[in-house]
């Protein structure tokens, strides 16, 4: 399970808004190799449901995993900062022992 916060909810929302995305366009969220801890994540929207996605629904928003991506995720809430250390989707990983300064990637 991924979990999403009220105000990630609230940005994603507003950024599908913003792109003129229809309500059918879902997040994906990818684990890809790279970054200074070994792992990145990566955040799209996506219309398209593959047969082998997993897809999870909080607060209203569906989120697509692939399965590869899905071993790295599980557990993982999805929250939005605004504040003063910077702005940006934040995953919150229970399956990270290590992450960079700037929170993109990690290790596990």
């Amino acid at each position: 399970m991924i979990n999403v916060t009220e105000k990630a909810k609230d940005r994603i929302i507003e950024l599908r808004k913003k792109e003129g995305k229809s309500t059918d366009h879902n997040i994906r969220v990818l684990v890809q190799g790279g970054g200074c801890s070994g792992l990145m994540y990566d955040l799209k929207f996506d219309a398209q449901i593959e047969p082998s996605d997993e897809v999870f629904e909080d607060k209203g928003v569906k989120i697509l995993v692939d399965k590869k991506s899905l071993l790295y995720l599980l557990g993982t809430t999805l929250d939005f900062s605004d504040g003063l250390n910077g702005k940006g989707f934040q995953f919150i990983n229970p399956n990270a022992t290590r992450t960079c300064g700037c929170g993109e990637s990690f290790s596990v």
